[in-house]
């Protein structure tokens, strides 16, 4: 079996087939080192690539060696610590490398660049919006090849071969009976009383028979396929977030660095998606992106105008039979009075029957204090309806991973 190994070089005299299987190789490894890089970058510079540090021990290839063989016994003088089947602990590893501290050699961690394309391939691979179907026709980009029969002329790589011997064979037929039939009967007469003109006739039909070609222009057949356009997934993600006085801006920089993930694996990966983005104290309104991340307004907290707001505008832009809409709210769940319990009945009763999927977040002060609103969604019983809290920098994009996983869609 012959083996062809592809060394064409990229731009940087870089092999870029074996650049493509090192990261198919290692990309369990890879994709955690992206993810201890991303809880440390700003905002700004969250879809920017950059150098990955990967354990060597974890790219280490198994290797078989010769050993001595057989059991043995040794003894080491000077040894008061340990008895024999003790197991010996690992020195202490120096952060960025494998080794003793302070002590032998050490062996740095495998550094490797990645492209701001890489970067984006592995942090939003296996990420989709749950239950996307196209469902209208709307500015088509997209077409669909379908077979439509045949027709006399095309291409030769469309050429229908056994279509074509069909129609030389019907059309010999066709043309060959009268004369076949004409050659029958003369043979016949011949036969009863044969004569020189019979003979010569039989051999003028035959001869008639034989210049029939083969194969004719006119049998030609080509495979006919006609492009048809295809429904196209139209969607629309609204973006709430709570940018009220208890909303820290330790819990803001969190908000907004789960926006920013969401933006980045939106435009990304679909290109019919359009966002919404809306901002709420006591009063909700529709802004744009620049001031969804950099606002600085600041108030009392009103979670229901925000769904409010998000409902108007669905009725106003966005008809539930022609968009796929979907909604991700980020508060700290801090809502008084009658606010919780009247959020959860109008998300549950009013929105969710239209929405393909509603994503809420909590930023809490405690990993296990829930504020009200939270505990108002737990009583939410709706398959499209997700909830989750974080409250470290760490844990923002494995809980994008969670809600917008493939498994999960």
């Amino acid at each position: 079996m012959s083996i062809i190994i592809d060394r064409r070089l990229n731009d940087r005299k870089k092999n870029a087939v074996n650049r493509a299987r090192f990261l198919r190789r290692y990309k369990e490894q890879i994709r955690r080192a992206v993810d201890d890089l991303v809880s440390r970058r700003s905002i700004t510079d969250m879809e920017q690539g950059g150098d990955v540090k990967v354990p060597v021990k974890d790219i280490s290839e198994p290797a078989f060696r010769h050993g001595s063989g057989g059991d043995r016994e040794v003894v080491h003088p000077g040894n008061h610590r340990f008895q024999q089947g003790d197991r010996i602990p690992r020195p202490p590893a120096e952060e960025g490398g494998t080794g003793g501290q302070g002590q032998g050699e050490a062996e740095d961690d495998f550094v490797f660049k990645l492209s701001r394309e890489e970067f984006m391939n592995l942090f939003f691979d296996d990420l989709e919006l749950p239950h996307l179907i196209r469902n209208v026709l709307g500015d088509v980009r997209d077409y669909k090849w379908r077979r439509a029969g045949y027709t006399p002329s095309g291409v030769p790589s469309n050429l229908s071969v056994l279509r074509s011997l069909r129609n030389a064979q019907a059309r010999r037929i066709a043309i060959g009976a009268p004369i076949r039939r004409e050659l029958e009967e003369a043979e016949a007469e011949y036969a009863r009383s044969p004569t020189k003109a019979l003979a010569e006739r039989i051999e003028t039909l035959r001869a008639r028979l034989s210049r029939l070609p083969f194969l004719d222009e006119i049998d030609l057949r080509f495979r006919h396929r006609v492009r048809e356009p295809q429904p196209v997934a139209r969607a629309v993600m609204f973006c709430l977030m709570d940018v009220s006085a208890s909303m820290t801006e330790d819990k803001k920089d969190l908000a907004k660095r789960f926006f920013t993930l969401l933006y980045l694996f939106l435009s990304r990966k679909y290109e019919r998606v359009e966002l919404v983005f809306i901002r709420h104290t006591d009063n909700a309104q529709e802004v744009d992106e620049q001031t969804f991340f950099y606002g600085t307004q600041s108030g009392g907290t009103v979670v229901l105008s925000a769904l409010r707001l998000m409902d108007e505008i669905i009725e106003a832009r966005f008809d539930p039979a022609t968009w796929n809409i979907y909604g991700a709210q980020v508060s700290d769940g801090d809502a008084f009075g009658a606010d919780p319990e009247k959020s959860r009945a109008f998300l549950e009763d009013r929105l969710l029957p239209d929405l393909r999927y509603f994503a809420y977040v909590e930023i809490p002060d405690e990993p296990e204090a829930l504020g009200l609103l939270a505990h108002a969604y737990a009583r939410i019983d709706h398959p499209d309806f997700a909830m989750k809290s974080v409250t470290e920098r760490n844990e923002i994009y494995p809980v994008l991973r969670e809600l917008f996983s493939k498994e999960a869609a």
